[in-house]
């Protein structure tokens, strides 16, 4: 590889939306690096990711639909990269490039799932889908936690944005003249919304009201951080070898409340999770300087599927092996070619536990939405999506459904699979299951460890593992993660592997018990029941150990 191979440095914020950014109009935020960003980038500015978390990283990562690659939702074990899926990192390592990822992952903290064994040389990482849910080590604030580097629990001091962008600069400044790829995922703008009271207290002194206040301040936070990182990259003479990404999952969290139409989203409706553009648009700059026009727009219809293929191309890339992308390179584009794109469906979609056709569905094309297969919006005459057009333009209806009706076709398979977590690997022994990745039967999933002695979250679920080795097994239950090892307070658990079920009687105040059972290999299910005699409820273990003994 030529020493002048381009640095990536791939950012992405969570939560944050089009319209969370001063550049795009925001009448109260401040962002001048991201302002100075997008000045210095070419901008894809009709951009489009899914509109939860997990399947825009995966599409991004991969460069083809996160379906296809089995994740297709946030939690309910839906979020677990393929282990055949290549991700960006992957390419990137074995084009010779250094990589290292700092942040937050969401897909898969198992192995083999997690970053470490995805292509990254070095991560730093919580785990879950954000700061302080079930899988995350206990008691993590955003504020001297203890995240994960390469699977092993490291305090960490400071806020969280900060740490991340610290552990990046410092990977950085440690390849000594060789070629990186950073992926830096903040877990800010997430909810719950904290930051250090000095950057949202601007805000609150505006009457902005107190989510919103902090989900600003974060943003001040983050785009402070973003100058820190201009800086470095400036001191140590990388600015003209290092191609810049900054992007975000999908639309803003808490930047608009589309009920009262309290706060900014560029004109346009709904939020996260929403299938309007305000859930799926995005900012999405690239800064090559010296090498890419600055503030060129692009406005045609671009989305996550195209990046990674975008990236190989400006990089000189080959894709590591022979893999076929969803999307399209930009390079031509991004580079300043007026070439048009080949007119193309993208279809944005999340799915439950039994995919269904058309279920939270949008297919975008050029100027038209369609969404959830029979309401159709004109961007160009109605960007903020008010009128269904639909009655009037059932050609488009009927042309746009049928793309989907090919796309639906060779996709349904993909989003039937259910991928299965490994134990008994020499990777990771034990392997810790969560709560966070059941496949619920009853109630509703308590992701957040705030939520998990709360009466009204006594859920439960199965995991699908995947014995790699027959043998005996050990299976810890418990209501706490080991770090916090609390009292259960329950009377009997029952342990249900496949069709087998094994019960016993548990002491008062234990804060674990533990199964042990001899395992054929293959794949099956398991599930818990902790039951409190004294008071009849019922819920199942929300963190359970397997061990390969």
């Amino acid at each position: 590889m030529s020493k002048s191979a381009p640095n990536v440095i791939f950012i992405i914020t969570d939560d944050q939306g089009y319209g969370d950014i001063g550049y795009h109009g925001n009448p109260v935020l401040e962002t001048p690096h991201l302002d100075r960003m997008a000045r210095e980038s070419a901008q894809l500015d009709d951009h489009h990711h899914d509109p939860l978390c997990s399947p825009s990283r995966a599409a991004l990562l991969t460069g083809q639909y996160a379906a296809r690659n089995g994740v297709s939702h946030v939690i309910h074990g839906r979020h677990l990269l393929s282990p055949d899926a290549l991700t960006m990192a992957d390419h990137f390592f074995a084009a010779g490039y250094r990589c290292g990822m700092f942040g937050k992952w969401h897909l898969g903290d198992n192995y083999p799932f997690a970053p470490q064994y995805r292509g990254f040389h070095e991560a730093l990482c919580h785990r879950g889908g954000g700061v302080g849910e079930l899988p995350d080590f206990w008691g993590n604030d955003y504020i001297d936690d203890v995240y994960f580097r390469n699977g092993e629990p490291e305090q960490c001091y400071g806020y969280c944005t900060d740490v991340f962008f610290d552990a990046a600069l410092d990977f950085i400044e440690s390849q000594a003249g060789s070629p990186f790829f950073v992926y830096l995922a903040t877990n800010a703008m997430h909810s719950p919304f904290i930051v250090p009271e000095r950057y949202a207290a601007p805000y609150a002194a505006m009457g902005i009201p107190d989510d919103r206040a902090n989900f600003y301040g974060m943003i001040d936070n983050f785009d402070e951080n973003l100058g820190r990182l201009f800086a470095c990259l400036k001191r140590h003479e990388l600015d003209e070898n290092t191609i810049v990404v900054c992007t975000s999952d999908h639309g803003t969290a808490a930047g608009y409340d589309p009920a009262s139409g309290e706060g900014y989203n560029a004109g346009m409706r709904g939020k996260k999770g929403s299938l309007y553009d305000g859930g799926h648009r995005v900012n999405f700059f690239l800064r090559w300087q010296g090498t890419l026009p600055a503030e060129r727009v692009i406005s045609q219809l671009t989305a996550h599927i195209d990046i990674l293929p975008t990236l190989l191309d400006l990089c000189d890339i080959q894709p590591a092996a022979d893999v076929e992308f969803d999307g399209l390179s930009l390079a031509p584009l991004v580079r300043g070619d007026d070439a048009a794109l080949p007119e193309r469906s993208i279809v944005i979609q999340l799915q439950p536990d039994e995919p269904k056709k058309w279920h939270h569905t949008a297919v975008l094309n050029g100027r038209w939405r369609l969404i959830n297969g029979d309401e159709l919006h004109d961007i160009k005459n109605d960007p903020a999506q008010n009128d269904n057009v639909s009655p009037a333009n059932s050609h488009i209806v009927a042309a746009i459904q049928q793309e989907y009706d090919i796309w639906w076709r060779e996709m349904q398979n993909a989003f039937a699979q259910v991928i299965a977590i490994p134990v008994g690997t020499d990777h990771e022994n034990p392997v810790l299951l969560s709560a966070r990745d059941w496949h619920p039967t009853r109630g509703r999933v308590p992701w957040m460890q705030r939520w998990i002695d709360r009466p009204e979250f006594y859920a439960n679920g199965y995991w699908l593992i995947d014995v790699v080795r027959a043998g005996c097994y050990e299976f810890e239950l418990r209501t706490h993660p080991i770090e916090a090892d609390r009292s259960m307070g329950i009377n009997r658990a029952v342990l249900r592997i496949g069709k087998d079920e094994y019960a016993q009687a548990i002491k008062p105040g234990d804060s674990l018990t533990a199964f042990t059972v001899d395992l054929s290999a293959g794949v099956t299910s398991i599930s818990t029941s902790l039951f409190n005699l004294a008071n009849g409820r019922e819920r199942g273990a929300y963190y359970v150990y397997a061990r390969k003994l």
